[in-house]
């Protein structure tokens, strides 16, 4: 029996036709005991790093390749007329090829991905260098050319042109799926094969795995079908045949099985996951570490004079000190262009009115990074750790995960596309797969399920994240109803097949890559024709893999807020407020937040966190960091919420297992949490001051702890056993293991400080605003949600609870947005209305504005063309008390009464006739 490679494989990345899973795949292959299998997913390369890794950790040859439309130009250069064809990478030359490719395609034809465009022979002949091509087989040129017995020069041209420009890796394809017409193809290849001397080669079309899955395939077409309108061209026999049906379907042409193990051999595709591509700076400095250095130094020395910041001086040597090692280990990893990349966006975002986040994550522990003014947070003074974000021996890239207005977000991208070059950033690819409820709403759709029978199932289905099928067989009311009917049975069974398979495609809201180069020099991308951008076809964990850096533009609603707040004060008071400089110990903000007025206020509205306040009773700004890093499952299923609740009201005696030896290194590294290892960095800084670790050391033994990997435990176990004992002679061996022992308890719900500082200045600020500025915060962020009513609602109540007045609505004096009147009062948005557009509510108050208030319904009906407002709009005006000039006994009465009145009013109008109902108003 000969060896046989499948090389034409689709996977649930052609989101058109496939439900194969590449891990699925993977398995099956093995079974199979084949060395190898391609993928050749339809115009894309979305899962090819999946493909990769999980082929070489299985120990199976990955073939890369794809399958695209081309535009021959024989046939009078009509683009209806494309066909098939599948290209192959030789090696790394061909990948990038192949890349270039499908990338310059989609970016020529400014089509997104489910728009395919079509590939001209120009753009494959360009970039044909160690690419392998399949033919395409039946929906191929040549296969085209047969069945349509088209003209017998234009083929001959057509085979001659691609013999000349592949040579020997130019193959015909066959294969025998069981589509109408595809023997009179075989022979006639057969016979073109002898003619030209191409080799032939066979494949199957492989778009599921099992050959009963034909029928769940069918059903995910037809999900599809909506969105692509594909035709459904698809055969039983397109699942993944083993050698001995591959070698038996082809008993009469063997070679054509013998060439698919040729082109394995052929094919040797080494990605290096190593390199990094950093992004440069616009500017071209000769060193940007020497730039780095000079401009963070006189940033500094600016910092530390500034009266607002409070630094003492005989700490500034310590401020120096810190600034140094840092910048030594920024420049080291080569990180400096990073570094000036991120202050520069930052800049112009703050110089352009776009609010930005004081910080996230581990970036805030860096004082490079605040000197630069990336962060606002001083780590010194909050004793945040800079190896926590960056540490030579940890290889990785920096992560700064940026806080931008949400509205605001996309101006900070384009700025980022104009300033590199649209050819060097791209926006990140998400996909969307296929839930627990969706799939079984897709999947009861395509089979004719009234909608009532499937929300009898979705309804049961909780809305929690990671829920699955599988789990809700939990659930007593979803098992019953999968016992006792067969039809729900039936439908269950095939969503949990089709359940987590991808669906579609889009776009992360935030995430994008600046690259030192032409991006698809390096990865693959399409177009977006909206956005007018590349997105990349790497989603953002591959993206990483590839060595490039990501950058997270974060939208944050509470930025807008406090924005909009500030603003609103600044006019009404004639201030001008520095968020970031306020008062930490401000007496106001304490006591509202004791009080559990926390509504609106970030991290802290929740039912679960205002009953944890309650009892912690904060007075100082770092308890309000505390309860943000102990307010997560881990902390409080552990006790150790209680632990730190009992002890700061000193219900609970605070120890710290190293009183045993009168050491105080322990009580001052957790003195600030009562004896509670709550955060990464403390058990950085136990394994730095306490044992016998460089702080570098320190935060890698906090990595190998927190992952509970048993052999490296061991490892570290001992090291730091051994740290103690040599660092502290009056130590014991008993005692030092208590402490690596509590460590060990801890580290899994250990947080991170930076990013727990962070937030809570966030949490802090709007704190503030709320209670010095309530009736503006109130307003501010009533105005952001107005299109959420339940919000709305909730927002009402706290004005009360506030002793806010808060006008009824009203026609003559509400506007689209709520605003504060010269009585001081807070009067209604009529933008709260559901229902009804905000360009009829516009419209009405626009009229108002300019020609006075509404007198009476008459009034309103002659002024406003209701034609153009609709009975049902009206309706909700009524319904909502907007509309209330008189007492209405019926109102489809009323409402046809002045829509008569306003419809004869208008016409008079239009026809240049006399108001009849001039006297009347």
């Amino acid at each position: 029996m000969n060896k046989f490679i499948h090389l034409k494989v689709h996977s649930e990345y052609s989101i058109i036709d496939s439900i194969i899973k590449i891990e699925n795949l993977i398995k099956k292959i093995k079974l199979f005991n084949m060395k190898s299998v391609a993928i050749n997913d339809f115009y894309n390369f979305f899962g090819l790093i999946k493909f990769y890794e999980e082929s070489c950790k299985n120990e199976i040859k990955p073939i890369i390749g794809i399958d695209i439309l081309i535009n021959n130009d024989f046939d009078n250069n009509n683009n209806n007329n494309y066909c098939y064809l599948t290209l192959i990478a030789c090696n790394l030359l061909g990948y990038k090829n192949i890349i270039s490719i499908i990338s310059e395609s989609y970016i020529k034809s400014k089509k997104k991905y489910n728009k395919y465009p079509i590939v001209n022979n120009d753009i494959l002949f360009k970039y044909k260098d160690e690419i392998i091509v399949l033919s395409g087989g039946i929906n191929g040129y040549i296969g085209k050319s047969i069945i349509n017995n088209n003209n017998n020069n234009n083929l001959k041209k057509y085979i001659n042109l691609y013999l000349k420009t592949f040579k020997d890796k130019f193959y015909l394809e066959i294969s025998r799926i069981g589509l109408k017409n595809e023997e009179l193809y075989i022979n006639e290849s057969k016979i073109i094969s002898k003619k030209y001397n191409i080799s032939i080669v066979a494949t199957n079309n492989v778009i599921f795995i099992n050959k009963n899955e034909f029928d769940i395939h069918n059903i995910k077409i037809l999900i599809n079908k909506n969105i692509h309108g594909i035709k459904n061209n698809y055969t039983v026999n397109q699942y993944l045949k083993s050698e001995e049906e591959m070698n038996n379907l082809f008993l009469d042409i063997p070679e054509a099985i013998i060439n698919t193990f040729e082109i394995y051999k052929r094919c040797n595709v080494i990605l290096n996951f190593d390199k990094y591509y950093l992004p440069k700076f616009y500017k071209k400095f000769k060193s940007t570490e020497k730039i780095l250095y000079r401009y963070s130094k006189y940033k500094l020395y600016k910092k530390i004079n500034e009266k607002d910041n409070n630094i003492d001086y005989k700490k500034h040597k310590i401020y120096y000190d810190r600034l140094y090692k840092e910048i030594k280990i920024i420049n080291k990893m080569g990180f400096s262009g990073y570094f000036l990349i991120v202050m520069e966006f930052i800049k112009w975002s703050k110089n352009n009115d776009i609010p930005v986040g004081p910080g996230r994550g581990s970036g805030t522990g860096s004082l490079v990074s605040y000197v630069l003014n990336i962060t606002e947070l001083d780590p010194i003074k909050f004793n945040l750790i800079f190896e926590r974000f960056l540490n030579p021996n940890r290889l990785s890239m920096p992560d700064f995960d940026i806080d931008f207005c949400v509205k605001k977000r996309d101006f900070v991208i384009n700025h980022i596309i104009n300033k590199y070059s649209i050819n060097n950033v791209a926006r990140i690819i998400t996909f969307n797969s296929m839930t627990a409820k969706s799939s079984i709403k897709d999947v009861g759709r395509v089979l004719n399920y009234p909608y009532g029978f499937i929300n009898k199932i979705t309804n049961i289905i909780p809305n929690i994240p990671g829920m699955t099928i599988s789990k809700c067989f939990k659930i007593n009311e979803f098992m019953n109803l999968y016992n006792e009917n067969d039809e729900i049975k039936y439908l269950i069974d095939v969503s949990i097949k089709l359940e987590g398979i991808i669906k579609g495609i889009g776009k992360h809201a935030g995430g994008i890559v600046i690259t030192p180069c032409k991006i698809t020099n390096l990865i693959p991308v399409y177009y977006d024709n909206i956005y007018n951008c590349y997105i990349t076809q790497f989603d953002k964990n591959d993206i990483e893999k590839s060595g490039l850096v990501k950058f997270d533009f974060l939208g944050l609603k509470t930025l807008s807020l406090i924005d909009e707040t500030i603003k609103l004060i600044n006019i009404r008071y004639n201030k001008n407020i520095n968020i970031n400089k306020i008062s930490l110990s401000d007496k106001n903000s304490f006591n509202l937040l004791k009080l559990g007025l926390t509504n609106a206020i970030f991290q802290l509205e929740s039912k679960g966190i205002k009953n944890i306040i309650k009892k912690i009773n904060p007075n100082k700004f770092e308890e309000i960091i505390d309860i943000i890093a102990l307010f997560r499952p881990g902390p409080i299923k552990s006790k150790m919420v209680d632990n730190y609740i009992n002890r700061k009201n000193k219900k609970e005696k605070i120890y710290y297992p190293s009183m045993d030896i009168k050491s105080n290194i322990l009580k001052k590294i957790l003195y600030s949490t009562y004896g509670i290892i709550l955060y990464q960095e403390q058990i950085i800084e136990i394994a730095q001051k306490f044992s016998n670790y460089s702080i570098i050391e320190a935060d890698l033994f906090r990595i190998a702890i927190s992952k509970k990997n048993t052999k490296e435990m061991r490892k570290q176990k001992e090291k730091f056993i051994n740290g103690i004992i040599l660092k502290n002679n009056n130590m014991n061996y008993n005692t030092s293991e208590k402490i690596f022992n509590i460590i060990e308890k801890f580290s899994g719900y250990g947080f991170n400080k930076s990013h727990s500082t962070a937030y809570a200045m966030i949490a802090y600020q709007t704190l503030w605003l709320k209670s010095n500025y309530k009736k503006e915060f109130m307003l501010s962020i009533m105005n952001l949600e107005i299109n959420n009513n339940s919000k709305i609602i909730n927002l009402i109540k706290e004005c009360n609870n506030l002793n806010i007045k808060i006008n009824k609505i009203n026609i003559n004096s509400s506007k689209y947005e709520f605003y504060i009147n010269k009585n001081n009062e807070i009067e209604y948005g009529l933008g709260f209305i559901k229902g009804i557009s905000e360009n009829i509510i516009k419209k009405i108050i626009d009229n108002r504005i300019k020609y006075g208030i509404y007198k009476n319904m008459l009034d309103f009906s002659t002024r406003v063309n209701l034609s153009k407002i609709g009975k049902k709009n009206l309706e909700i005006l009524i319904n909502n008390n907007i509309i209330n000039f008189e007492k209405i006994k019926n109102i489809n009465d009323f409402i046809n009464k002045y829509f008569n009145i306003s419809k004869q009013y208008f016409n008079n109008i239009n026809n240049k006739q006399i108001n009849l109902f001039k006297n009347l108003i």
